[in-house]
């Protein structure tokens, strides 16, 4: 990796640039702050290290003229006992760090070495992040039924606003999901999102886990700790299944809501709450306010603007190119395809468990299968043994007939099935379109509505 070293005491330039080559660095050698500069715009160096006190132009000089074209390059400071002041504040300027002479040659390694991976840490979640804003783009949801471009035209709208929203449906229905996606698609983007599973936290701990806790607040508070609101500061907290919050939590929350700050556990001392509330949950709320089990009051904050997400039996129209996005997503280096008849079990099933089931049973199958095209003796017995009694004697049947009449009979299920549309008929047929409409015309059925 290469290093530029700027320094105007040529004895300890020589020490330092042989202890950095021994460390396996190639070293430039700088005696002034305007030389440094000159080489900076000619060469790319990962590294800089430069002595604070120059004649011509200083280290934090330097370094302000190359943070104004380079934000990622590690720049360490050198600086005598009493500058350390100057360092200081060169740090808050952009300096990665800092050595106070005299430093010895493992402190000088360690410190880059640190800077170094401190940065290639920044780098990868910068990369992370992106890659999550990019997933959970609207653009980017497998959204083909009417129901579900209603629901998605609710969120794009509400990701642009601070409101608190209340994400209801069934589980399995990928309600974290748009949670991450008007999180993803926010101006609170950049900034963190929190997830809580209410159930999944013991009772005791939810409200130290919520809210956060000093030290000696309880028996086995030994530490500070902050809690999720606390870790959210400025992006969203996302409480999942929000139903089976406990009433005495239900009552600190509402306060969260209302007056935007927080005391942790065991302090009297407020926090305020920068934060954006988005809660979900597959159980009843209006049922549980009558039955007094939820509050009221909790129940109208929350519901500011409520989603409903629909049940995957609803939105069958979908379930092709869910299919499709869960093969991509788990086997993208494999060509694997669904024949019709696999297809059409796969849209009669009722799906209790919606996505998350479906997407279950997509790897489940393709995994014990073994194959690129997967037929419907490949799906589960449950699925395959699904098809209402009035299908399975059709299909019984269908060996009996003359090879074009079942193909007319598979065409017309086609079609129907995808409400006319020959682009999505030829999908489920597993053949391109314009050999449907060959055989349309072939069989007279161009016509037929």
């Amino acid at each position: 990796m290469k290093a530029l070293l700027v320094d105007d005491d040529v004895n300890l330039t020589r020490v330092l640039a042989y202890q950095l080559k021994q460390a396996g660095y190639q070293v430039t050698i700088a005696h002034t702050g305007q030389e440094g500069l000159q080489l900076f715009k000619q060469h790319v160096f990962p590294v800089i290290i430069s002595d604070i006190q120059m004649p011509d132009l200083t280290g934090i000089q330097l370094l302000e003229k190359i943070r104004q074209v380079d934000a990622q390059v590690v720049f360490i400071l050198i600086t005598a006992y009493g500058s350390v002041d100057q360092a200081v504040k060169a740090c808050a300027l952009g300096a990665d760090d800092y050595l106070t002479k005299p430093f010895s040659r493992e402190q000088l390694i360690f410190t880059i070495e640190k800077a170094l991976k401190i940065r290639q840490l920044e780098s990868e979640n910068q990369l992370l992040k992106q890659e999550l804003a990019d997933r959970f783009k609207f653009d980017n949801m497998v959204v083909h039924s009417a129901a579900m471009q209603q629901v998605m035209q609710i969120a794009m709208r509400l990701a642009v606003s601070d409101s608190t929203v209340l994400i209801l449906g069934e589980s399995g229905t990928g309600k974290d999901v748009l949670a991450r996606a008007i999180h993803y698609n926010s101006p609170r983007k950049e900034k963190p999102l929190v997830t809580v599973n209410c159930p999944s936290i013991p009772e005791q701990l939810l409200e130290s886990e919520l809210f956060g806790h000093v030290k000696g607040a309880f028996t086995g508070a030994v530490a500070d700790r902050r809690g999720k609101f606390e870790l959210a500061d400025g992006g969203t907290i996302f409480l999942d299944e929000i139903g089976d919050l406990k009433p005495e939590l239900q009552a600190k929350l509402l306060r969260v809501i209302q007056e935007r700050e927080f005391e942790r556990v065991g302090e009297n001392q407020p926090i305020k709450a920068d934060v954006r509330i988005i809660a979900a949950t597959n159980r009843d709320l209006k049922k549980l306010v009558e039955e007094g089990k939820f509050r009221e009051d909790l129940y109208y904050r929350l519901a500011v603007i409520p989603i409903t997400l629909p049940p995957l039996r609803e939105r069958k129209e979908e379930i092709p190119f869910l299919v499709d996005h869960f093969v991509q997503k788990k086997f993208p280096d494999q060509k694997i395809t669904i024949s019709p008849q696999a297809m059409h079990l796969l849209q009669a099933y009722p799906w209790p468990g919606n996505v998350r089931e479906l997407e279950n049973v997509i790897e489940q199958t393709i995994v014990l299968s073994g194959k690129e095209t997967l037929d419907a003796d490949d799906l589960p017995l449950f699925i395959r043994s699904n098809l209402p009694q009035t299908e399975k004697e059709d299909s019984e049947a269908l060996p009996l007939l003359p090879l074009i009449e079942m193909e007319k009979r598979l065409i017309r299920r086609a079609l129907s099935e995808a409400q006319g549309n020959q682009t999505q008929a030829a999908r489920l047929l597993d053949i391109p379109r314009h050999v449907l409409l060959y055989k349309l015309k072939k069989y007279g059925l161009q016509d037929e509505k």
